[in-house]
């Protein structure tokens, strides 16, 4: 997904406030259709986010010195990550 990609002119277009104010009225119901137990057999529930890892991280608390932290942070971007690679090799 392109974060910086703005949106269309055609997805700004909605009335929110209109369909908001929207009161569903009875025969509106009759187009929906029958709920039935074959429908249901049929659904499937699907969890949101993301996938569990094979190998989770855990949250631990260390103190370090500060001069430490900032040396890592030096590095760049992804510093924890190669901080947590340098340590496993212990």
């Amino acid at each position: 997904m392109n974060v910086n990609k703005t949106a269309s002119r055609h997805s700004l277009t909605s009335n929110v406030k209109q369909v908001d104010a929207h009161v569903i009225a009875p025969h509106e119901y009759e187009e929906l259709p029958e709920l039935t137990e074959d429908m249901l057999a049929r659904a499937k529930l699907k969890k949101g986010g993301r996938p569990m890892s094979a190998s989770p991280r855990k949250s631990i608390s260390l103190r370090l010195p500060p001069e430490v932290i900032e040396r890592w942070r030096a590095t760049g971007p992804g510093w924890q990550t190669r901080m947590a690679e340098r340590l496993s090799k212990f």
